[in-house]
């Protein structure tokens, strides 16, 4: 059974340092490997709104690996759909860090794909991911206003060209992810859990957890991360369905977290506070795309705190292309709404100025 890495803190470089030189990763790495490092920047934010990975974390990473005398060593990553990966990797501080050890960045956006048979259909998967010797996941553990939780599984998402992307969401994006991590298996994860924001992708509500894990199996680090967050397994379908077609295990005995320090310096994390389903009560979701929807739920939840009124019908989603719908449509794909607001994604303002 694998093993997972616990420490805690607050300096994301040494603490990634402290995790590799624990695990003696750099025996696990065959010599003269391709070695990719993933981390999460799913848009233009830096690491303190709990939405990106900490740049500590990638530098730790590369020193460590220069130091093991590896030299093939790159980032690569995309942003959700509506941001530029360039702009995301510069305000996270990334480009000085990659500036600084000498390690390229690409922009999977501009990358070219190869089609894999998956469990569930085929897929077109960026080739940088695919023929990396040694993929690295550097997910951040927070909320998701569509699947509960994102971590390492679904920062895997990351490696596909932008229309695959929309086709996960079209196609319910639980089994895509899980049929994703089925083939796209990462050689290691490293899961930043400094300050993740608990409810929503795109950050905003940073929670302080002082704690980095890392470990070799994707669906075990994603259990892990559910029951951190106070969540059941199933509340995050795509991991059971991940177990079920081969990319890893949901058990986690006694004896498989290794804690480095004691939680001093750590946070606990509060109880699952369900507010995504309270904010969506009204909203009619078919196939809707990330960054369209958490456009929304951030209107919603800004809505709440200032005591606007909203729709007592939204429509969001692929599934609501070309059809006729009374109540308020969010973006290109809702048209068809008696009232709309356009844009692919529209800004959480845009729609918070309708309601």
């Amino acid at each position: 059974m694998a093993k997972i890495y616990e420490i805690y803190g607050t300096d994301a470089h040494s603490m990634t340092l402290s995790l590799l030189r624990a695990a003696h990763v750099s025996k696990q790495i065959p010599e003269g490997a391709s070695i990719a490092l993933k981390p999460n920047l799913v848009l233009s934010g830096t690491p303190e709104t709990g939405a990106t990975t900490h740049p500590g974390v990638l530098s730790g990473c590369i020193e460590y690996l220069q130091e093991a005398g590896f030299t093939d060593i790159s980032v690569i990553e995309s942003s959700w759909i509506g941001d530029r990966t360039e702009k995301a990797m510069k305000v996270c501080g990334y480009d000085k860090v990659c500036a600084q050890y000498g390690v390229p960045f690409y922009d999977l956006k501009k990358d070219r794909t190869r089609t894999v048979a998956t469990p569930m259909r085929n897929m077109e998967i960026t080739c940088r991911a695919l023929d990396a010797d040694f993929l690295i996941d550097l997910p951040v553990l927070k909320g998701h206003c569509q699947t509960a939780m994102t971590c390492a599984l679904k920062n895997l998402k990351g490696c596909l060209p932008d229309a695959e992307k929309r086709r996960f969401h079209a196609d319910g994006l639980m089994e895509p992810i899980a049929a994703l991590g089925a083939v796209l298996k990462p050689s290691l994860v490293i899961v930043d859990s400094i300050c993740g924001d608990l409810n929503f992708e795109e950050g905003g509500n940073p929670i302080q957890t002082n704690r980095m894990l890392l470990g070799t199996d994707p669906v075990q680090i994603d259990a892990y991360g559910c029951r951190l967050m106070g969540l059941q397994i199933d509340d995050v379908p795509y991991i059971r369905i991940a177990e079920r077609w081969g990319a890893g295990s949901t058990e986690i005995g006694a004896d498989d977290i290794i804690t480095l320090n004691a939680p001093t310096d750590g946070m606990g994390y509060p109880p699952a506070s369900g507010l995504v389903k309270k904010l969506t009560k009204s909203v009619r979701a078919d196939r809707a795309c990330s960054a369209c929807y958490a456009a929304l739920v951030r209107a919603l939840y800004l809505a709440q705190k200032e005591g606007i009124s909203v729709p007592n019908e939204i429509f969001i989603g692929q599934g609501w292309r070309g059809k006729t719908m009374s109540g308020l449509g969010i973006g290109k794909c809702c048209t068809g709404a008696s009232d709309c607001v356009k844009g692919c994604p529209p800004s959480p303002d845009a729609i918070l100025d309708r309601f």
